[in-house]
């Protein structure tokens, strides 16, 4: 027997009135904000929005003596990362999987 998946499928539950589900669903409109929205309070930011006037304070480190640069993807690894050593560097283990 086929079986037409985009039918409208009805159960006993269905029949459940509007304001028992008004109920259940948060207030939207009240004045608390959730824990999620706690450190975001303006929502999402879109993306291309104007970051101008944001300043990242960012320390820079120099590559530690214990570090080397993949040459196939040129992530700073630790030296037990280091699979092999080609003509052009170091290659990480996992460039060389």
């Amino acid at each position: 027997m086929a079986t037409d998946y985009d039918a409208p499928r009805k159960t006993d539950d269905d029949s459940e009135s509007i304001e028992a589900l008004k109920e259940r669903v948060p207030d939207k409109l009240s004045g608390t904000v959730g824990d999620e929205d706690a450190d975001n309070p303006s929502g999402f930011e879109l993306p291309g929005a104007d970051l101008s006037d944001l300043e990242l304070d960012v320390v820079v480190l120099p590559p530690q003596d214990d570090e080397f640069t993949c040459s196939e993807c040129f992530l700073v690894k630790h030296r037990t990362q280091i699979d092999h050593e080609s003509a052009q560097g170091a290659v990480c283990i996992e460039c060389a999987a």
